[in-house]
């Protein structure tokens, strides 16, 4: 087997959107880590704090089921999927994602399922810069560059993480 193709150790396909037509705000990441692909689950490490930011923002409990936030985060108008469908890459870590590797997903699809997203909100420097590379947006949207709630981010304080994110809610209340 070649170096270039992908054994299904290193190989990591992503999860189906969690997202309902009425979504105003989409939350983009990169690819599952190995800890949210054992348990099947966005942001499953359990120090990512993506659902405890969500707690603060939207009261969405951070410890209930996952199927419960999931469908809390719908209600809330929130989408959440990942700039990559697929793609080689040793552990956890974004920056060991194989460029040739990368399979994208079908963002602008979603976009016809959920008509009314108007923010896409990039989980983490390297989710913004798929996203650009990646995808080609069919109507123009609102993008912001938030900080990672991944642990590999240790550079920002929670509360600093948190203030950042505050434009999802900003973005909700506008709406």
């Amino acid at each position: 087997m070649s170096e270039l193709t992908p054994t299904p150790a290193h190989y990591a396909t992503g999860f189906a959107p969690v997202a309902s037509p009425g979504a105003r705000i989409l939350i983009l990441g990169t690819l599952p880590g190995i800890a949210s692909l054992k348990q099947q689950q966005y942001y499953a490490h359990p120090q990512n704090v993506f659902w405890r930011i969500l707690e603060r923002l939207f009261d969405i409990p951070a410890d209930a089921p996952y199927h419960m936030r999931c469908q809390s985060a719908q209600d809330h108008g929130l989408a959440i999927w990942d700039v990559c469908h697929a793609a080689q890459r040793t552990g956890s870590l974004d920056s060991s994602i194989q460029a040739h590797s990368i399979i994208a997903n079908d963002i602008n699809g979603l976009l016809k399922t959920c008509p009314h997203i108007a923010l896409i909100a990039c989980n983490g420097q390297a989710a913004a810069q798929l996203f650009k590379k990646h995808i080609r947006l069919a109507r123009a949207i609102n993008t912001v560059l938030l900080p990672s709630t991944s642990p590999a981010n240790a550079r920002l304080r929670f509360e600093e993480k948190l203030a950042q994110w505050q434009v999802l809610k900003q973005h909700q209340e506008a709406q």
